[in-house]
Protein backbone atom coordinates (compact mmCIF):
# COMPACT_ATOMS: atom_id res chain seq x y z
CA UNK A 1 0.00 0.00 0.00
CA UNK A 2 2.75 2.23 0.80
CA UNK A 3 6.07 2.74 -0.54
CA UNK A 4 9.19 4.63 1.38
CA UNK A 5 11.98 4.99 -0.48
CA UNK A 6 15.67 6.46 1.09
CA UNK A 7 13.18 8.74 3.62
CA UNK A 8 15.38 11.78 5.11
CA UNK A 9 14.54 14.65 6.99
CA UNK A 10 17.16 16.82 8.11
CA UNK A 11 16.75 19.50 11.33
CA UNK A 12 19.79 22.05 10.69
CA UNK A 13 22.74 19.57 11.03
CA UNK A 14 20.86 16.61 12.71
CA UNK A 15 19.16 13.91 10.61
CA UNK A 16 16.26 12.70 12.23
CA UNK A 17 15.29 10.13 9.77
CA UNK A 18 18.32 8.98 7.97
CA UNK A 19 17.79 7.13 4.07
CA UNK A 20 15.16 4.39 5.08
CA UNK A 21 13.73 2.02 3.08
CA UNK A 22 10.51 0.33 3.75
CA UNK A 23 6.60 -1.04 2.97
CA UNK A 24 3.61 -0.81 5.03
CA UNK A 25 1.24 -3.95 3.38
CA UNK A 26 -1.50 -3.73 2.65
CA UNK A 27 -4.41 -5.61 5.04
CA UNK A 28 -1.44 -5.78 8.11
CA UNK A 29 -0.40 -4.78 11.17
CA UNK A 30 2.97 -3.23 10.45
CA UNK A 31 4.90 -1.94 13.76
CA UNK A 32 7.96 1.01 13.92
CA UNK A 33 9.95 0.60 17.85
CA UNK A 34 12.98 1.62 18.70
CA UNK A 35 14.64 4.00 21.53
CA UNK A 36 13.09 7.38 22.62
CA UNK A 37 14.71 9.77 19.78
CA UNK A 38 14.84 7.33 17.09
CA UNK A 39 13.03 9.17 14.49
CA UNK A 40 9.68 7.24 14.71
CA UNK A 41 7.07 10.43 15.07
CA UNK A 42 9.22 12.38 12.43
CA UNK A 43 8.82 8.72 10.52
CA UNK A 44 4.63 9.12 10.67
CA UNK A 45 5.23 13.36 10.26
CA UNK A 46 6.47 12.47 6.92
CA UNK A 47 4.53 10.26 5.62
CA UNK A 48 1.39 12.21 6.56
CA UNK A 49 2.39 15.43 5.10
CA UNK A 50 3.08 16.89 8.46
CA UNK A 51 6.82 17.65 7.74
CA UNK A 52 8.47 17.52 3.89
CA UNK A 53 11.37 15.13 3.52
CA UNK A 54 14.57 16.61 2.66
CA UNK A 55 14.74 13.85 0.26
CA UNK A 56 13.68 10.27 -0.42
CA UNK A 57 9.81 9.69 -1.93
CA UNK A 58 6.56 7.99 -0.53
CA UNK A 59 4.19 6.70 -3.11
CA UNK A 60 0.47 5.73 -1.75
CA UNK A 61 -1.31 2.62 -4.01
CA UNK A 62 1.56 3.94 -6.96
CA UNK A 63 0.56 7.56 -6.46
CA UNK A 64 3.63 10.21 -4.97
CA UNK A 65 2.39 11.80 -2.74
CA UNK A 66 5.60 13.37 -0.63
CA UNK A 67 5.02 16.45 -1.33
CA UNK A 68 1.06 16.79 -0.10
CA UNK A 69 -0.29 18.29 2.26
CA UNK A 70 -1.40 16.93 5.49
CA UNK A 71 -5.59 17.25 4.19
CA UNK A 72 -4.61 16.08 1.00
CA UNK A 73 -2.62 12.90 2.50
CA UNK A 74 -6.05 12.17 4.87
CA UNK A 75 -8.32 12.86 1.99
CA UNK A 76 -6.53 9.47 -0.17
CA UNK A 77 -7.44 7.78 2.92
CA UNK A 78 -4.28 8.01 5.78
CA UNK A 79 -5.42 8.61 9.51
CA UNK A 80 -3.59 9.41 12.16
CA UNK A 81 -3.36 9.62 15.78
CA UNK A 82 -0.59 11.42 17.79
CA UNK A 83 0.86 10.44 21.36
CA UNK A 84 -1.47 12.92 23.40
CA UNK A 85 -4.85 12.41 22.64
CA UNK A 86 -6.38 16.30 22.20
CA UNK A 87 -9.87 16.37 22.44
CA UNK A 88 -12.26 19.29 22.56
CA UNK A 89 -13.05 18.73 26.31
CA UNK A 90 -15.92 21.07 26.68
CA UNK A 91 -17.85 19.67 23.28
CA UNK A 92 -19.40 15.96 23.68
CA UNK A 93 -17.71 13.04 22.94
CA UNK A 94 -19.91 12.75 19.62
CA UNK A 95 -19.28 16.23 18.57
CA UNK A 96 -15.43 15.43 18.41
CA UNK A 97 -16.24 12.82 15.99
CA UNK A 98 -18.45 14.88 13.74
CA UNK A 99 -15.04 16.79 12.57
CA UNK A 100 -13.72 13.76 11.22
CA UNK A 101 -15.80 13.19 8.65
CA UNK A 102 -15.90 17.03 7.50
CA UNK A 103 -12.86 16.08 5.20
CA UNK A 104 -15.09 14.47 2.82
CA UNK A 105 -17.59 17.56 3.10
CA UNK A 106 -18.18 19.91 0.28
CA UNK A 107 -20.46 22.43 2.20
CA UNK A 108 -18.83 26.77 2.70
CA UNK A 109 -19.83 29.76 4.23
CA UNK A 110 -22.10 30.59 1.75
CA UNK A 111 -24.07 26.83 2.51
CA UNK A 112 -23.95 27.81 6.09
CA UNK A 113 -25.47 31.57 5.42
CA UNK A 114 -28.24 29.64 3.69
CA UNK A 115 -28.75 26.77 5.67
CA UNK A 116 -28.84 24.76 2.05
CA UNK A 117 -29.78 21.09 1.79
CA UNK A 118 -26.23 20.30 1.22
CA UNK A 119 -25.46 21.59 4.54
CA UNK A 120 -28.56 19.92 6.19
CA UNK A 121 -27.70 16.51 4.84
CA UNK A 122 -23.63 16.58 5.43
CA UNK A 123 -24.18 17.49 8.89
CA UNK A 124 -26.40 14.28 8.75
CA UNK A 125 -24.06 11.66 7.23
CA UNK A 126 -21.60 13.40 9.33
CA UNK A 127 -23.17 12.66 12.41
CA UNK A 128 -23.99 9.32 11.06
CA UNK A 129 -20.48 8.34 10.36
CA UNK A 130 -19.57 9.54 13.73
CA UNK A 131 -21.92 7.43 15.74
CA UNK A 132 -20.91 4.38 13.35
CA UNK A 133 -17.51 5.31 14.41
CA UNK A 134 -18.34 5.37 17.93
CA UNK A 135 -20.08 1.67 17.61
CA UNK A 136 -17.04 0.81 16.21
CA UNK A 137 -14.72 1.58 19.14
CA UNK A 138 -17.28 0.04 21.76
CA UNK A 139 -18.53 3.58 23.37
CA UNK A 140 -21.95 3.93 21.95
CA UNK A 141 -22.97 4.79 25.79
CA UNK A 142 -20.77 7.80 25.95
CA UNK A 143 -22.00 9.94 22.53
CA UNK A 144 -23.01 12.90 24.84
CA UNK A 145 -21.08 12.63 27.52
CA UNK A 146 -18.59 15.81 27.78
CA UNK A 147 -15.46 14.63 26.42
CA UNK A 148 -13.14 15.92 29.26
CA UNK A 149 -14.82 13.96 31.98
CA UNK A 150 -13.89 10.34 30.24
CA UNK A 151 -11.32 8.04 31.07
CA UNK A 152 -7.70 7.87 29.19
CA UNK A 153 -8.36 4.66 27.69
CA UNK A 154 -12.05 6.03 26.54
CA UNK A 155 -9.70 9.22 25.45
CA UNK A 156 -7.65 6.64 23.13
CA UNK A 157 -10.68 4.63 22.02
CA UNK A 158 -12.43 8.20 21.02
CA UNK A 159 -9.12 9.11 19.07
CA UNK A 160 -9.54 5.97 16.84
CA UNK A 161 -12.77 6.63 16.40
CA UNK A 162 -12.04 10.32 15.07
CA UNK A 163 -9.70 8.55 13.17
CA UNK A 164 -12.02 6.09 11.50
CA UNK A 165 -14.53 8.80 10.95
CA UNK A 166 -12.18 10.34 8.28
CA UNK A 167 -12.60 7.56 6.04
CA UNK A 168 -9.49 5.92 6.31
CA UNK A 169 -7.61 3.16 4.53
CA UNK A 170 -4.36 3.61 6.14
CA UNK A 171 -4.51 4.44 9.68
CA UNK A 172 -1.34 5.70 11.98
CA UNK A 173 -0.89 4.79 15.82
CA UNK A 174 1.60 6.82 17.44
CA UNK A 175 1.69 4.99 21.16
CA UNK A 176 -2.12 3.97 21.34
CA UNK A 177 -1.45 2.17 24.33
CA UNK A 178 0.53 4.37 26.32
CA UNK A 179 -0.45 5.41 29.95
CA UNK A 180 -3.37 2.87 30.55
CA UNK A 181 -2.92 -0.46 32.17
CA UNK A 182 -2.33 -3.96 30.52
CA UNK A 183 -5.87 -4.74 30.82
CA UNK A 184 -6.88 -2.21 28.88
CA UNK A 185 -3.79 -2.77 26.09
CA UNK A 186 -5.08 -5.63 25.74
CA UNK A 187 -8.19 -4.24 24.55
CA UNK A 188 -6.56 -1.64 22.59
CA UNK A 189 -4.53 -4.49 20.66
CA UNK A 190 -7.94 -6.31 19.71
CA UNK A 191 -9.61 -3.21 19.02
CA UNK A 192 -6.72 -2.38 16.80
CA UNK A 193 -7.09 -6.43 15.44
CA UNK A 194 -10.71 -5.92 14.74
CA UNK A 195 -9.79 -2.93 11.89
CA UNK A 196 -7.59 -4.92 9.81
CA UNK A 197 -10.03 -7.14 10.24
CA UNK A 198 -12.64 -4.85 8.30
CA UNK A 199 -10.15 -4.32 5.70
CA UNK A 200 -7.77 -1.65 7.19
CA UNK A 201 -4.34 -1.67 7.36
CA UNK A 202 -2.59 -0.33 10.93
CA UNK A 203 0.99 0.89 11.46
CA UNK A 204 1.42 1.78 14.86
CA UNK A 205 4.14 3.19 16.94
CA UNK A 206 4.60 1.70 20.05
CA UNK A 207 7.04 0.91 23.27
CA UNK A 208 5.08 -1.84 24.63
CA UNK A 209 7.35 -4.74 23.51
CA UNK A 210 4.57 -7.46 24.55
CA UNK A 211 1.47 -6.02 22.69
CA UNK A 212 3.99 -5.31 19.87
CA UNK A 213 5.25 -9.10 19.56
CA UNK A 214 1.99 -10.55 20.12
CA UNK A 215 0.18 -8.14 17.74
CA UNK A 216 2.29 -7.16 14.54
CA UNK A 217 2.73 -9.04 11.19
CA UNK A 218 5.99 -6.82 10.43
CA UNK A 219 8.18 -4.66 12.31
CA UNK A 220 10.42 -1.99 11.28
CA UNK A 221 13.48 -0.72 13.76
CA UNK A 222 15.06 2.39 13.96
CA UNK A 223 17.89 3.93 15.85
CA UNK A 224 18.98 7.30 15.42
CA UNK A 225 17.05 7.88 12.07
CA UNK A 226 18.34 4.79 10.79
CA UNK A 227 16.79 1.43 9.69
CA UNK A 228 18.68 -1.32 11.57
CA UNK A 229 16.10 -4.00 11.08
CA UNK A 230 12.76 -5.23 9.40
CA UNK A 231 11.25 -8.38 9.96
CA UNK A 232 8.56 -10.42 11.79
CA UNK A 233 8.22 -10.72 15.47
CA UNK A 234 10.53 -13.48 15.56
CA UNK A 235 13.69 -12.39 12.89
CA UNK A 236 12.99 -8.80 14.96
CA UNK A 237 13.47 -10.70 18.42
CA UNK A 238 16.15 -12.79 17.39
CA UNK A 239 18.32 -10.08 16.32
CA UNK A 240 21.57 -8.91 17.67
CA UNK A 241 21.17 -5.79 16.72
CA UNK A 242 18.18 -4.84 17.92
CA UNK A 243 18.29 -6.34 21.49
CA UNK A 244 21.64 -4.44 21.64
CA UNK A 245 20.06 -0.91 20.72
CA UNK A 246 16.57 -1.31 22.12
CA UNK A 247 15.22 -4.82 23.29
CA UNK A 248 18.05 -5.91 25.80
CA UNK A 249 18.81 -9.44 26.82
CA UNK A 250 15.40 -10.17 28.70
CA UNK A 251 13.19 -10.07 24.96
CA UNK A 252 15.70 -12.65 23.52
CA UNK A 253 14.71 -15.86 22.23
CA UNK A 254 15.70 -18.84 24.92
Amino acid sequence: MLKIEHLTKRFGGLAAVNDVSTTIEAGKINAIIGPNGAGKTTFFNLISGTHRPTSGTVTLDGRDVTSLRTDQVARLGVARTFQTTALFDMATVLDNLIVGHRLRTQSGLLDVLRNSSRLREEERVCREKAREALNFVGLSHLENRIAGDISQEERKRVAFALALSTGPRLVLLDEPAGGVNPDETQGLANLIRKMVANGLTVCLIEHKMNMIMSLADRILVLNYGEKIAEGTPAEIRANPAVIDAYLGSEHAPA
